[in-house]
């Protein structure tokens, strides 16, 4: 396998961020009929402001944001520098046309570092990144049967041995929902540049990023210790739903999200003013749904 890493000899920690920003949210209409997913609000504070806090207190010095839908406002919300962090922006023309794995390949060259790769629709609690700042590794949590997507099995040292996609597993079997948070190596990125490369230059710009990493795990030529992501606050969303249950977890989570005055202005007059009338079509479409009889919280393990 690739990954020979020295366990004696600890890397240091990662300080830099790729956050991927480019969709345009379709599934989170009519929310994101004005904004970009990022800038979503759950509980009264943006995604995005949520993930920018979170990283500033992990050290993070520079965070590099693919953009697409609505580029302009995720630039005016953050600026050039927020919480302390340099903010770089890669805008993606073909956001329409293009998956995931086209907006990662689409910063090969603007990063050259050891980095954390994050998804923009994530909401979680600061202190799961603790174990995320070092290279190589997977952010994971326990299958409970409310998830969906890409799993991945793994062995008694904790590395991952497969990556499946969506596919039915014996119920003996234990597989983890990967949380989109990985962290790479210098080396590992090289890797992943050159079997990017390939897949792009073969048209397959409609994939998913896991599935270059699926190939490479089962090669050997790439691997990722897991981090568990189970007993604390996250959440993905995609959906009106998923907004909702985002909301009811978060109830009692604020967090402090250091946002300047002037951004905060601008994002009032240019985002949630707007937003503001589509507030009753939000709540009918959610209304009818059975999401207050949820058996356990998305965090919790069964």
């Amino acid at each position: 396998m690739h990954n020979d890493r020295r366990k004696n000899v600890p890397a240091p920690p990662i300080t830099t961020a790729l956050l991927l920003a480019a969709g345009t949210g379709s599934r989170l209409y009519p929310v994101t009929e004005n904004m970009p997913k990022c800038l979503t609000e759950v509980n009264g504070i943006p995604i995005l402001g949520r993930l920018v806090s979170s990283l500033a207190r992990k050290g993070f010095k520079r965070l590099v944001i693919v953009t697409g839908h609505m580029e302009q406002c995720i630039r005016e919300f953050l600026g050039s520098q927020s919480s302390g962090m340099t903010i770089e922006y890669l805008f993606c023309p073909q956001y329409k046309t293009t998956n995931n794995i086209y907006s990662l390949w689409k910063a090969r060259e603007i990063i050259q570092e050891p980095f954390l790769l994050v998804e923009s629709d994530l909401v979680f609690d600061a202190s799961l990144l603790d174990n995320m700042v070092y290279p190589d590794r997977i952010a994971v949590a326990r299958m409970q049967p409310w998830m969906n997507g890409t799993t991945v099995t793994i062995n008694k040292s904790k590395q991952v041995e497969a990556f499946h996609k969506g596919e039915e597993f014996p119920s003996d079997e234990i597989r983890y929902k990967t949380v989109n948070i990985y962290s790479f190596s210098q080396a590992s990125w090289s890797l992943i540049k050159d079997r990017l490369d390939q897949y792009i230059c073969a048209g397959k710009v409609h994939d998913y990023y896991e599935t270059v990493f699926t190939e490479m795990v089962t090669e050997g030529s790439l691997g990722f210790d897991s981090v568990s992501f189970d007993g604390k606050y996250w959440y993905e969303i995609d959906t009106l739903e998923d907004l909702e249950k985002a909301e009811k977890l978060f109830s009692a989570k604020k967090p402090v999200v250091v946002v300047s005055r002037k951004a905060k202005m601008r994002i009032s007059e240019k985002i949630i003013k707007p937003l503001s009338g589509h507030k009753a079509k939000i709540i009918d479409a959610v209304k009818d749904k059975t999401i207050a009889n949820i058996k356990a919280l998305p965090w919790q393990t069964v």
